[in-house]
């Protein structure tokens, strides 16, 4: 055989037949998406909806809704976390351009147009999205709402230590440091003296003194591996019989599990009463909270009691404890002890532990929105609820299809060959145990085994 060379300056064709074009094996993931999109009015839904954020004459060429929130769903499917990934991959795929809705000859949308349309819409347009998605799933008996898991986790905001500065002064940490220094006795310090002084503080990073000139949301705060980064909080409200997200809240790193635990109750709430016109959802829905012992306190005891809600919280080992003039705080806490030590307790805190952290690396892990590419909480907030609706989009695909994202099937036909194989090899063992020839008709790889 002899070998090709490639040709150099070699002219591209004039016309080329669209059904020539080469199509991955991602494209039925995303045809099969569009399907269940389209089902339910998925366009006409956005547009109606986003119409009031549009002029009919003026302005610069827009980006249609529809288009919108497909670029942001395909930061969860191909796990791109910024949006100048997203603009480049829609340009890049065929299977991406066909997904979003552009034609062959037309150009893909540039990223900084995304961002300007992200800024245009505002978030409660995008909650009724994710509500819209909510819907979507209580179609597919796919939300219950009745028991519901509470967990959080922090994400890496887009802003560095480094250029934090003084509330008060305004001082960066370098020039705040030097002033101690000199206010010590020292006239010139040098580096090496900085951080003596520097380790000998207490409480060097509190958000009470420091912040982000560039972006105020983002908190100090000490992320799950031990570093110290600037981050934001995010908490997810899952249904613990399908694992689907029933809401996502973003609120500051600084703050405690006791304190985020209402806001993210109370969205999830709102998220299935929108839903509650379908009759496949629980009437009795958010009757149940199953959270880790970080939530427990007398105060959320009360709070979910007075809610009609009955908590499984993990409880923290504290002693023996003084419950004089707090008769209520103890008979919430004991009937939270009481609910946790029984048989259906334990089952849910081993569930909870499933679905929650399957949620946090599904979005964020393989999703890649561990680490911010926005800053200040609205913008986040936007991608973070069209983010996770694509997680739970991807539970009707798992549902349907039996696969949750397009990568999952270009490995298929090598799984199934695989599956046969396996077979084959152990048929061949069956026959050669029990000493039986193999027949001329037999498949040619498994006779061969046989033999």
């Amino acid at each position: 055989m002899a070998m090709g060379k490639r040709k150099k300056n070699r002219q591209q064709p004039l016309f080329i037949v669209t059904a020539d074009l080469p199509r991955t094996v991602a494209h039925p993931f995303y045809e099969k998406l569009n399907e269940v999109l389209a089902g339910w009015k998925f366009d006409p839904f956005v547009e109606e909806l986003c119409a009031k954020f549009y002029e009919d004459k003026i302005g610069r060429p827009s980006l249609e809704p529809g288009k919108y929130f497909r670029l942001l769903l395909i930061g969860y499917f191909e796990g791109i976390d910024s949006e100048r990934g997203i603009a480049w991959r829609c340009a890049d795929s065929l299977s991406v351009r066909s997904f979003v809705g552009y034609e062959l000859d037309e150009k893909s949308t540039e990223h900084s147009t995304i961002s300007r349309t992200r800024r245009l819409i505002d978030v409660e347009t995008h909650k009724e999205v994710f509500q819209w998605v909510l819907k979507v799933l209580a179609d597919y008996d796919l939300i219950q709402g009745k028991t519901v898991g509470i967990d959080a986790t922090t994400l890496e905001a887009n802003a560095a230590m480094r250029s934090i500065v003084r509330k008060d002064t305004k001082q960066n940490y370098q020039e705040f440091l030097t002033d101690l220094a000199k206010a010590s006795g020292i006239e010139t310090p040098t580096r090496e003296d900085l951080v003596k002084i520097d380790k000998k503080r207490k409480n060097k990073a509190s958000n009470e003194d420091w912040e982000n000139p560039h972006d105020p949301d983002a908190k100090i705060a000490k992320m799950k591996d031990g570093s110290t980064h600037l981050a934001h909080k995010a908490e997810h409200a899952v249904d613990m019989e399908s694992g689907a997200v029933l809401a996502v809240t973003l609120q500051g790193a600084d703050l405690g599990d006791t304190t985020t635990i209402l806001p993210t109750i109370t969205a999830a709430t709102e998220n299935l009463a929108a839903v509650a016109d379908d009759a496949r959802v629980a009437e009795n829905f958010m009757s149940e909270v199953v959270t880790d012992k970080g939530y427990h306190s007398n105060g959320t005891m009360i709070d979910l009691k007075e809610m009609n809600i009955n908590g499984y919280v993990s409880e923290p080992e504290r002693g023996r404890r003084d419950w004089e003039g707090k008769q209520v705080e103890k008979a919430a806490v004991y009937a939270n002890r009481r609910r946790v030590r029984g048989k259906r307790g334990k089952r849910l805190m081993r569930q909870r532990g499933e679905l929650l952290e399957r949620t946090f690396a599904h979005n964020y892990e393989t999703g890649a929105m561990r680490r911010t590419h926005l800053k200040r909480h609205d913008n986040i907030n936007k991608r973070l609820l069209v983010h996770v609706g694509g997680f739970n989009l991807s539970l009707v695909m798992r549902k349907l299809t039996g696969f949750g994202k397009p990568r999952r099937l270009q490995g298929l036909p090598a799984r199934i060959f695989g599956l046969i194989w396996s077979v084959c090899r152990f048929m061949a063992t069956i026959y050669s145990t029990l000493a039986i020839e193999p027949h001329e008709n037999m498949i040619p790889a498994f006779a061969q085994l046989a033999a």
